[in-house]
């Protein structure tokens, strides 16, 4: 695979490096309603667009959690973070999770927003259909916006998500990434990692919810913690910005460095 570099919002001089990868849904973007409020002073975030999503949507490539990987690790490389946490948005969170297996002594906190597990999520044919297919037709996307934010959330929101969606995704990469995260299992490469690693979910989300962090998350990671978000669905960065913040970086904050290294 070609080394590719991940366009990036650099924010903070913290000591703390922190890498955010964002979902199927949208390119870095997704996490501009948490940005502000970010502990700039402990962390230094970067925000990356993976391939086939926003200053990257032309950027060729296999669309694949493993590559996603590997030019997380190569970004990191280029900004000279040698140990760094990551937090990833549903999809994003395989590809997080892809890091851990690839480079599991760099890793220094994990954390999943409404991750999809390494063990994948295989979808029924009718569902697999729906997902398919949204890579071509909006009314599909907001069918599973919709869904997954517990049919709650205002028309002009959803709205306003499938119109970002359309605009920083390519539809050809959104439809490869899909076969990725949905239908590849890696679980047996992360299983057991001693790396500190939160799964944060939202009570309105039935796809990615508590019940399946519980059998999948948590058996995976020994350090595996879970936050349930109750006011939250799927796009807890919209949903519910300040608690988000506060469960992740409190879960953060909590990291004492290697033990025996002084970090």
């Amino acid at each position: 695979m070609a080394s590719f570099l991940l366009p990036r919002t650099l924010l903070g001089e913290g000591p703390h490096k922190v890498i955010a990868v964002h979902g199927w849904f949208a390119d870095r973007s997704a996490y501009e309603p948490v940005l502000a409020d970010l502990d700039t002073e402990s962390f230094q975030y970067a925000v990356v667009d993976l391939r086939g999503y926003g200053e990257a949507k032309d950027a060729v490539g296999a669309y694949t959690t493993a590559e996603g990987a590997a030019d997380v690790i190569d970004l990191a490389d280029r900004l000279g973070w040698e140990w760094f946490s990551l937090v990833g948005h549903s999809m994003g969170g395989s590809v997080a999770q892809r890091v851990v297996a690839a480079a599991p002594h760099r890793v220094r906190r994990l954390v999943g927003v409404s991750p999809v597990p390494a063990s994948g999520l295989p979808l029924p044919p009718e569902q697999k259909e729906l997902f398919a297919s949204a890579a071509h037709t909006p009314e599909n996307r907001r069918a599973i916006i919709d869904f997954t934010t517990g049919g709650v959330r205002p028309r002009a929101w959803l709205d306003r998500m499938v119109d970002r969606s359309l605009a920083v995704s390519d539809a050809k990469a959104f439809r490869a990434w899909l076969d990725s995260w949905a239908g590849e299992d890696f679980h047996a490469e992360v299983e057991g990692s001693p790396v500190p690693a939160l799964a944060v979910t939202g009570a309105l989300d039935p796809a990615l919810s508590a019940d399946l962090m519980r059998s999948t998350w948590l058996r995976a990671y020994p350090r595996g913690e879970l936050a349930e978000l109750p006011g939250a669905g799927h796009y807890a960065m919209d949903e519910v910005p300040l608690e988000l913040i506060r469960t992740v970086e409190d879960f953060l904050r909590a990291d004492t460095g290697r033990e025996g290294s002084g970090a």
